[in-house]
């Protein structure tokens, strides 16, 4: 039989096969290669075997992610250079990010707008807001096995409780995990939502540049959406971008093509990188 991983506790698996649930452990050789939540199995009396991952992050444990929702709010100040981290990893990993503005009730259009102005070409944006429980178009995007991201206080409780609204068991459990940090290694789980799945990210209000530790400064530029029209026209192949003369990203960078807040985001994480890298 196969199914999916959805809850972890110590080496105690929980596994959903249809609309069956079991709770296994790990046949030997597997509890030295590690098995997480979000990992598709192949199991009997024990599980047998770890189908191939389309990706798996360290911090938090989890295998699979088909999006990341990466919230933001007028207050606390948003971090943007954070967002532009967690952008980042979800390209390299192979994860959609979806931006999600919420508290829209209290913050004025233009702030949206200038979201919306730097970072139309990079991902997908929606507006919420949990306290007038307007949802919508966040659940319309819950597909998959999804996780919510971003600073503290931005309201990601608060959405998982617009979200499920009455499985009072699951607002209670989740909200207080992804907004507080109660989290260890040692418990994580998937929360079914309609086509999809809701996993507790406690701690994914930061990111380590070692979860990119084997991207190059040079590979970076590569994953900017935003940047991928001009690579072609930087006289250099492994340009970092970072001088003006022959480059076609400062240029677009000045003629407003791109955003400049992201160029300079940018910077920051390449010198980051790099010192990351001689450490």
């Amino acid at each position: 039989m196969t199914g999916l991983v959805i809850k972890k506790n110590a080496d105690l698996f929980t596994i959903e096969s249809g609309d069956k649930i079991f709770e296994l452990k790990p046949k030997g050789t597997l509890k030295k290669n590690g098995i997480f939540v979000g990992d598709k199995v192949e199991f009997s009396n024990t599980i047998d075997k770890l189908l191939e991952r389309k990706n798996i992050l360290i911090r938090p444990p989890l295998a699979n992610l088909d999006k990341i929702f990466i919230v933001l709010s007028p207050l606390p100040k948003p971090d943007f250079l954070l967002v532009d981290k967690m952008i980042l990893c979800c390209f390299v990993k192979g994860i959609e990010p979806v931006l999600v503005i919420n508290k829209t009730d209290l913050i004025d259009e233009e702030f949206v707008k200038n979201v919306q102005k730097t970072y139309k070409k990079v991902l997908k944006i929606i507006k919420t807001s949990a306290h007038k429980n307007d949802v919508e178009a966040l659940t319309k995007q819950i597909k998959g096995i999804c996780a919510f991201a971003g600073q503290s206080a931005v309201g990601k409780s608060s959405l998982i409780n617009a979200l499920f609204g009455d499985k009072k068991e699951i607002v209670g459990d989740l909200s207080k995990k992804i907004e507080r940090g109660k989290q260890t290694t040692r418990l994580v789980s998937l929360y079914k939502f309609g086509k999809g799945y809701i996993a507790d990210t406690a701690g994914f209000s930061s990111l380590e540049l070692g979860m990119l530790v084997d991207l190059t400064p040079q590979e970076v530029g590569r994953y900017y959406p935003d940047f991928l029209p001009y690579l072609a026209e930087c006289k250099y192949r492994s340009c970092l971008h970072k001088l003006k003369v022959d480059c076609a990203i400062i240029d677009h960078v000045e003629k407003g093509d791109i955003a400049k807040m992201r160029y300079e985001n940018y910077l920051k994480i390449i010198d980051s990188l790099e010192n990351f890298k001689k450490r």
